[in-house]
């Protein structure tokens, strides 16, 4: 479990194809301290398992579901990625539950600046829109954050400097991906209340 407090900003430093699948290199002083074959980081919100780790590098295999359900197939050498290690039991829960599960895309569509802050406008699937309501938690590329609007086919959020600084949003662009995961939580409640009224028949 993680909690979408993004640890450190990391770099792809490797692509290898493998058919039906992607092994990545990254890299990321912090997370990898102390890493070992078999741990998970999220990268970019996506939960990836350690396949090999190297001073301040790590490898992860990433299947074709993966690659198809969030950006990952984008990235290329060079991309920034959002890194962290899972929660460790007992911390101080930062954000909110994030399992690391990408729902789905989204893009952003719009970047509205101000003095101390900026609100960013991404487009939100179909499927997922109900699960998304003002003031509630959505993750954006692993990132924790609060939704401030929330309409039909897109929401809002506000960003301060220091997200602005330390993730990919303060890098990306209208019209580059990002990856949805939205409040287990709210999935859980659904599913309980559709068994219960089909119970009720």
């Amino acid at each position: 479990m993680f909690t979408g407090i993004v640890e450190e900003l990391g770099e792809v430093t490797a692509v290898e194809n493998l058919g039906d699948a992607s092994r990545f290199r990254l890299r990321g002083p912090v997370v990898t301290e102390g890493a070992q074959h078999g741990d998970s980081i999220a990268v970019n919100g996506v939960c990836l398992t350690v396949v090999e780790h190297e001073g301040d590098e790590f490898t992860a295999d990433v299947m074709a579901e993966t690659l198809d359900r969030s950006s990952l197939g984008a990235l290329t050498v060079g991309s920034r990625v959002n890194l962290e290690r899972p929660t460790a039991v007992g911390a101080r829960l930062g954000g909110h539950i994030v399992q690391g599960h990408v729902d789905g895309t989204g893009e952003i569509l719009a970047r509205k600046p101000s003095d101390n802050w900026e609100i960013v406008k991404i487009s939100l699937p179909a499927d997922l829109s109900r699960y998304v309501v003002e003031k509630g938690s959505i993750t954006v590329d692993g990132i924790s954050l609060t939704v401030v609007d929330a309409g039909p086919d897109h929401f809002t959020v506000s960003l301060i400097p220091t997200t602005l600084a330390l993730t990919t949003l303060g890098i990306k662009r209208p019209g580059d991906p990002v990856n949805l995961e939205v409040d287990v939580i709210a999935k859980y409640v659904e599913r309980l209340l559709a068994a219960g009224q089909g119970a009720g028949k």
